[in-house]
């Protein structure tokens, strides 16, 4: 029963596959032998007796063997499958890990969404490619407006739900291709590749409006929040940290202007 539901592994199998043939051998020597004591009489006497030794001496030396190879060998190999096996599954574990530590490195654990330090390989990597066929790249970079006093009135469960709400939001409206980073407290940004500046504004506006309509309970209040939000279309020559700030400059004219605004 045990048998039915074992897997061997190659060197087992081999190790099977001779013993078979030593077991083969031995059952011929046998026959062999059956027949020439069959036959005693065609053969003199010594060089019948000495032919019966050899084959007496042959399938002793290949029961030995067989011995040998089931109670010595194939424990050996078994072990060293099991070792294998063992090692095979470890490195399985760890790569697994690996990529999971990969994966917690680049993303925001509050959020979900991408972190800062994808964001920066990104552009890097979308100016890159994009450059390469001529086509536009869109970043936006949006801040939650008056959002340390959300922290400071309602706590910062509350400000965490905020930010939640407003991650979720922005993957919601976006792209499978873009890319939706926070970037450190309550600043996103957003890289929206091969969309030039109209559609790249109607975008943000729609952002804006979506997280003005977001209403977050904060025990008996509804809380609402706004942001502002910066634009830039890449102009085919910056480098990604020029193309950042020029975007990050318009987040800030935003603010000055009144907040819960889109600047292009």
């Amino acid at each position: 029963m045990v048998w039915a539901g074992m897997r061997f592994h190659k060197a087992e199998s081999a190790f099977f596959v001779f013993i078979a043939l030593v077991l083969g051998a031995g059952i011929m020597l046998f026959f062999a032998y059956g027949i020439m004591r069959t036959h005693d009489q065609i053969m003199h006497g010594s060089a019948s007796n000495h032919f019966a030794q050899l084959l007496f001496t042959t399938g002793v030396l290949l029961a030995t063997a067989v011995i040998f190879g089931i109670f010595f060998i194939y424990p050996l190999i078994r072990t060293q499958v099991r070792e294998e096996g063992k090692l095979r599954a470890m490195t399985e574990l760890l790569s697994a890990r690996s990529e999971s530590l990969e994966h917690a490195a680049l993303t925001d654990s509050l959020t979900g969404t991408q972190n800062r330090r994808f964001f920066d390989d990104a552009l890097r990597e979308y100016l890159l490619e994009f450059g390469r066929i001529e086509r536009p790249v869109g970043l936006m970079v949006l801040d939650l407006d008056h959002f340390k006093q959300v922290n400071d009135t309602y706590g910062h469960n509350v400000g965490d739900e905020v930010l939640r709400q407003v991650a979720r939001c922005l993957k919601e409206l976006t792209r499978y291709h873009d890319v939706v980073a926070r970037l450190g407290g309550e600043e996103f940004a957003i890289v929206a590749p091969n969309m030039n500046h109209e559609r790249l504004i109607k975008l943000a506006e729609r952002i804006r409006k979506t997280i003005a309509a977001l209403a977050v309970d904060a025990g008996n209040v509804r809380l609402r929040v706004s942001a502002s939000v910066g634009l830039a279309v890449w102009d085919g020559k910056e480098t990604a940290d020029e193309f950042y700030r020029r975007a990050d400059k318009m987040l800030y004219q935003a603010k000055r202007l009144g907040r819960n605004r889109v600047c292009a």
